[in-house]
Order: C-alpha cells, then sequence, then structure tokens
C-alpha cells in the first residue's frame, strides 16, 4: 500500500512538471528565435517592424514582441502579479548562463522583458 501511493504521488509529480513545462514550450521557441536572429542577423528590430513581426502562441495565451532589443511578452487573457512574476522565473531560468540576454524583468506597462542589449 505504501509503495503505491510513493508511486502515485511521484508519477503525478511527473506530469505536473511536464505539463509545466510543455505549457511554455511555444513561448520559448519564439524568444528563442527573436534572441537568435538579435545575434546572428539583426542589430535590433525598428519599431516599423516590430509589430508585424509579433507573435502569439497557439493556445492564445501569450504574445511575443520584438523592439529594438528587448523582447516583450505579455498575457492576452487575464493575469495578475503572480502570473507576471512566475513568467518572470520561467523565462529568466530558461535563459540562465545564456551570455545573450542581460535581464528578464517586469516593466510597469504590464509586460516581462528580456533584454538582449548590449
Amino acid at each position: 500500500m505504501k509503495k503505491s501511493k510513493i508511486l502515485f504521488i511521484f508519477t503525478f509529480s511527473l506530469v505536473m512538471i511536464l505539463t509545466s513545462c510543455s505549457e511554455r514550450k511555444e513561448l520559448y521557441q519564439f524568444t528563442d528565435v527573436f534572441i537568435e536572429t538579435l545575434s546572428t542577423t539583426k542589430s535590433s528590430y525598428s519599431v516599423f517592424e516590430s509589430g508585424s513581426d509579433k507573435k502569439i502562441t497557439s493556445d492564445n495565451r501569450y504574445q511575443v514582441m520584438p523592439s529594438g532589443r528587448l523582447i516583450i511578452v505579455k498575457f492576452l487573457d487575464a493575469a495578475d502579479n503572480k502570473n507576471y512574476t512566475e513568467l518572470k522565473e520561467d523565462l529568466s531560468d530558461h535563459y540562465s548562463g545564456d551570455k545573450r540576454e542581460n535581464e528578464v524583468y517586469i516593466n510597469q506597462g504590464g509586460t516581462v522583458v528580456i533584454d538582449c542589449r548590449n
């Protein structure tokens, strides 16, 4: 009985971890492409092209838009400070050790910003 309880808890935990990672997989793909482009082919995104380059995840939860050497991520549905803090921490962890990004922060406009300025 005790072994089956431990196995259940382990399986449940593993499923939760995998679900939370895959939930933002598409978001990470979009941000990765913009950051890679800034480090290889573009010096920055101009104001005029940033709107045309914006991406929206297939679940309509996030919008990702480059502006200059910043990548701006925002929730498209209602979100509170806790949601933005979790997103900031997840993106910080995702880019931990990546020299192409300087900082991930929440700006006063209610978005999370990935700073790729040199």
